[in-house]
């Protein structure tokens, strides 16, 4: 809590008390109940006249009542007599005070006398039975000023920064929590270098970049090794999001910019994260509407701070995004964001990398291969394959398992990939067959094509949006892709269709998603890959991309109208092209195709070696087929 606020809350606390001092001497101060000795009450008594004032009768003194209670002696005087009304004395040790009552004319009926030792209890429950209600008044007083004053903190901390701080005293992450980037971690090891070792670079002059972008696309690990950066190097870890600059006031994103760097000059050496940088570091100037004077401000402060740091002050700046092409230029300059770091998707040792990090503290079954399950995951980036191993520990002990074994392992990549299984989805058998030959029609072409990657497994089990997938497993990665893969997977994506077309005669709404991924491809041959023979290697049409929105609002044609009739024509050409290649093929084998369909209809799944029996052949005309690595990692056509 704050050191002013307790002590402008205790001065206010002592005034209160004042204040509630005074008003309780200030209602006391009509009492008419006065103090005296014992002396002057005796005298009284014994007296021969009566109080001026006071009207004769029975009692020459007018006493309506003599207490004593203790040592104290109290007389209560007539109503009718002037002056003041009630007398008090200590008695002391005079044990005589009866006697002179009884000399005194008093009658003994007004006498009330206890010999009790006075109760200091009863006094202080007394008193605090007088001070109940300004007690109560005061904490209700107390409490209104802290809340005015918790609002006025408030108020005055909107323009503070919100950046969470991580002390570097006990790294939780560090370089070897992270895999799969390794040329991104040696980039990054010279930051942490600099932070641990400034003189080092100092006394040649060398300047260590004051801004490192981490760009990649969702999940490849950029917040992970940023952190694991400042575990490194043991300094303290400042992380905030780009969103969290941006209010709806304009000039607050730009206080706490200022305040945010306040903070990590004080505690420099340091790192400052921002993660999603684009939401504030987007080009200026940008929109449909203009400017954003908000955003602006804030980006503005920002390249003012980047760029104003001393040179002895050990601070840098680490941003990750996965839309660097909208951020503005003046970011990417040097002396801010000088340096970049590119995240990409692993390969399959760097898969294999990641399984292990992420496989510490699970129990795995000795049959378990992490090497087979990097072969089965291309495409997936760190936080898939996290998040895999983690549906496989689920899986586990849901199914009371004390180890994590392959099926586990293998169901969790189609958890990853198609979603859950849907085993309350009941459907007719007519529909089962025909997601069977769907299936193997997909299955049956891919096996025939020379281009494609090896069939792994084909099922009829809903999972997700999908009644049944067939899916490719790659031997190794691929980067570059051929005209004939692409005519290949063309054949393969339209090889469900044509099957449901050979068998049953008529086509059905489970080709929806084949056709328009094959339909998409097609017009990519055309259009960007040049790979047409009628137009030539020629790319069609500019996309129009508005930066403040971040995403394709149209596509400009810069073509005319004869040549957007050649494209339709020629992506049309390839469609059926592949559909009657696909149709060809399931021809030749149409007793395979009804084989393996039916057998599919009462197994659901089957693998690469169940379905490689039922086939019984693997030349064709006479030669082996070959088959060709991926180069995104594996096909799946979903039915």
């Amino acid at each position: 809590m704050d050191a002013k606020w307790l002590r402008n809350s205790f001065v206010y606390l002592v005034i209160l008390v004042l204040v509630v001092a005074i008003a309780y001497s200030l209602m006391n101060r009509g009492s008419t109940e006065k103090s005296t000795n014992l002396g002057q009450m005796l005298n009284f008594l014994v007296g021969d006249t009566s109080p001026t004032g006071c009207a004769n009768g029975s009692d020459p003194h007018n006493l309506d009542a003599v207490t004593v209670d203790g040592g104290t002696v109290r007389l209560v005087r007539a109503a009718t007599c002037t002056g003041d009304r009630d007398w008090t004395a200590q008695l002391g040790n005079n044990d005589s005070f009866p006697q002179l009552l009884k000399d005194s004319n008093v009658p003994l009926t007004k006498l009330i006398y206890t010999n009790t030792a006075p109760s200091q209890l009863g006094n202080w429950l007394q008193l605090l039975g007088g001070f109940l209600p300004l007690i109560v008044f005061g904490a209700l007083l107390f409490f209104m000023m802290r809340q005015a004053q918790g609002s006025n903190n408030q108020a005055l901390s909107f323009g503070k920064s919100r950046a969470r701080m991580f002390t570097g005293n006990r790294p939780s992450i560090t370089f070897a929590d992270v895999a799969g980037v390794e040329e991104a971690k040696q980039e990054l090891s010279e930051v942490v270098e600099f932070l641990r070792y400034p003189e080092k670079f100092a006394s040649l002059g060398a300047r260590i970049p004051r801004g490192v972008l981490l760009v990649g696309s969702p999940g490849t690990g950029k917040t992970l090794l940023s952190r694991a950066v400042a575990g490194e190097a043991g300094v303290p870890f400042f992380s905030i999001s780009g969103s969290e600059f941006v209010e709806m006031f304009v000039g607050v994103g730009a206080s706490r910019v200022r305040d945010l760097f306040e903070q990590a000059k004080r505690n420099s050496p340091c790192i400052v994260f921002v993660d999603e940088i684009d939401a504030v570091g987007r080009q200026r100037g940008a929109g449909l509407g203009g400017s954003h004077d908000e955003r602006e401000q804030t980006l503005n402060q920002i390249l003012v701070e980047m760029d104003g740091f001393d040179t002895n002050t050990n601070v840098i700046v680490i941003a990750a995004t996965n839309r660097p092409d909208v951020l503005d230029p003046a970011l990417l300059r040097p002396g801010r964001f000088d340096r970049q770091v590119i995240l990409d998707r692993p390969d399959i040792r760097g898969r294999l990398a990641v399984l292990e990090v992420h496989a510490r503290g699970k129990p795995l079954d000795k049959a378990v291969s992490l090497e087979t399950i990097a072969k089965q995951t291309p495409g997936f980036s760190g936080a898939d394959l996290a998040n895999l191993l983690n549906e496989a520990a689920i899986l586990a002990a849901r199914r009371n398992h004390k180890v994590v074994s392959m099926p586990e392992l293998e169901e969790a990549i189609d958890r990853v990939v198609a979603g859950p299984e849907r085993k309350s989805r009941i459907i007719s058998e007519h529909e089962k067959q025909v997601t069977a030959y769907h299936e193997v029609g997909h299955a049956l072409v891919a096996r025939m094509l020379p281009n494609l990657d090896p069939l792994h497994k084909v099922t009829i089990i809903a999972r997700g949006m999908a009644g049944g997938f067939t899916q490719l497993l790659p031997t190794e990665d691929r980067y570059f892709y051929s005209r004939s893969y692409f005519e290949d997977t063309l054949a393969f994506s339209l090889g469900g269709q044509a099957a449901e077309m050979l068998i049953f005669g008529e086509m059905t709404t489970g080709a929806e998603n084949d056709i328009e991924r094959s339909t998409k491809l097609a017009r990519k041959m055309v259009t960007e890959y040049g790979m047409s023979d009628k137009l030539g290697p020629l790319a069609y049409g500019h996309k129009e991309e508005m930066v403040f929105l971040g995403r394709d609002l149209g596509e400009q044609r810069n073509y005319s109208e004869v040549v957007a009739v050649e494209i339709d024509s020629e992506v049309r050409r390839l469609i059926t092209t592949a559909f009657a290649r696909a149709r060809e093929i399931l021809e030749r084998h149409r007793d395979k195709l009804v084989q393996i369909s039916e057998r599919l209809v009462h197994e659901e799944t089957l693998d690469k070696a169940q379905f490689e029996a039922l086939l019984g052949l693997d030349p064709i005309d006479g030669q082996i087929l070959s088959t060709g690595p991926s180069p995104n990692g594996s096909t799946a056509a979903h039915a």
